[in-house]
């Protein structure tokens, strides 16, 4: 079975996140951009991947059709037992172009499509081909976009518990914020913070202590810049809160360097931005080994997901899956990954990933 193409698809679907806002720079998002990656083959298959593009989308999309297309078109389709292999040799061939950022969302994008196609070849749900599945429905946490008012947060925390979440992640960086979040919710809710590397070290220990007494599971990313293992190390040491962070570390050698530094007790691969499921997996036997916990970052709405609940579903631990907590206009999936009554997302038990984008959401809202 050859690779005939690969082509990036870019969608764009609007979101409502009530009285949240999310930037990255100078603009508010408001929309989710999906660079869905569609690999094709001689034999009918098609295989499905996500490249990471929050403000990137057309950069993202660009990299698939000059870097990845191109190494990809004519080869012959892995099979599970050679997918590394072969990503190692994609590794190799654009290390040039970079180890990090938008070359490794591209590369992840293929990887994952691959471990899809893997799956499909053998009409099989992907986590059956990687092992034996231990959970069939994986609990959600809500991660709220940044909010910024306490009597605000309260409010989306205590109505995010109403919908079903049983655990609850913030995007702020004052204590008042975090400690309200902690009223509406009460003490048997799991509470995360994420602050999106803002602090130097000397702040973010500073803050640890402030927030202590919320009790939060852990600080994300506290730390400016993210790769200063040994800031969040001394962070994690001397500010007496668990630190997380990994969803802008890029394949295992990364991990190693933070975990060899003692930075996190959470590790957070992204399996579009980490080198893809491939990546993922190496991570995880990492951490396993070093007794670091799994929080994966996760959230977008396109095969990423997907590919992470199949991954998750593999484990019997209760980590949960990050869910973007918003209203979106319309679902790849035809609502298939929402989140039930109970707080969980269930597993996809298709071939592969487990579903096959709605072509008509594509067509609705292709860029």
């Amino acid at each position: 079975m050859q690779i005939t193409n690969v082509r990036a698809h870019h969608i764009r679907i609007p979101y409502d996140a009530g009285v949240a806002s999310f930037k990255q720079g100078a603009s508010a998002i408001s929309a989710l951009e999906i660079v869905l990656v569609e690999v094709s083959t001689d034999a009918g298959l098609t295989g499905w991947g996500d490249a990471f593009s929050y403000v990137c989308p057309r950069s993202s999309a660009t990299a698939i059709d000059e870097m990845i297309a191109p190494q990809a078109r004519g080869l012959e389709v892995p099979d599970a037992i050679d997918i590394p292999a072969f990503m190692d040799r994609i590794q190799r061939n654009l290390h040039l172009f970079g180890r990090y950022g938008i070359t490794m969302f591209a590369i992840s994008a293929l990887d994952i499509a691959l471990w899809d196609l893997a799956a499909r070849a053998q009409g099989v749900p992907l986590h059956r081909l990687l092992g034996t599945r231990k959970r069939a429905r994986i609990p959600a946490y809500a991660s709220l976009l940044r909010i910024g008012t306490p009597d605000l947060v309260a409010s989306e925390c205590e109505t995010a518990l109403r919908r079903g979440y049983t655990a609850i992640k913030l995007h702020e960086t004052t204590s008042p914020a975090v400690f309200a979040a902690r009223r509406a919710i009460g003490d048997g809710i799991p509470l995360m913070v994420d602050m999106n590397c803002p602090m130097t070290s000397a702040e973010a220990i500073a803050f640890a202590h402030e927030c202590k007494a919320a009790a939060p599971m852990f600080l994300e990313e506290p730390v400016w810049p993210p790769e200063d293992f040994a800031a969040l190390a001394e962070t994690r040491t001397k500010g007496g809160l668990d630190i997380a962070a990994g969803e802008n570390a890029c394949t295992i050698n990364q991990f190693r360097q933070m975990m060899d530094a003692g930075a996190v007790g959470y590790a957070q691969p992204s399996v579009t931005k980490v080198g893809g499921i491939t990546e993922y997996l190496k991570v995880v036997d990492l951490a396993d080994e070093r007794g670091v916990r799994l929080a994966p970052h996760s959230p977008y709405f396109g095969p990423g997901l997907l590919a992470t609940l199949q991954l998750l579903s593999l484990r019997d631990d209760k980590t949960f899956v990050e869910f973007f907590y918003m209203n979106r206009a319309a679902c790849l999936w035809r609502g298939a990954i929402d989140v039930g009554a109970d707080g969980a997302v269930a597993v996809p038990e298709g071939p592969g990933l487990g579903y096959e984008p709605d072509r008509a959401v594509m067509e609705r809202y292709r860029v």
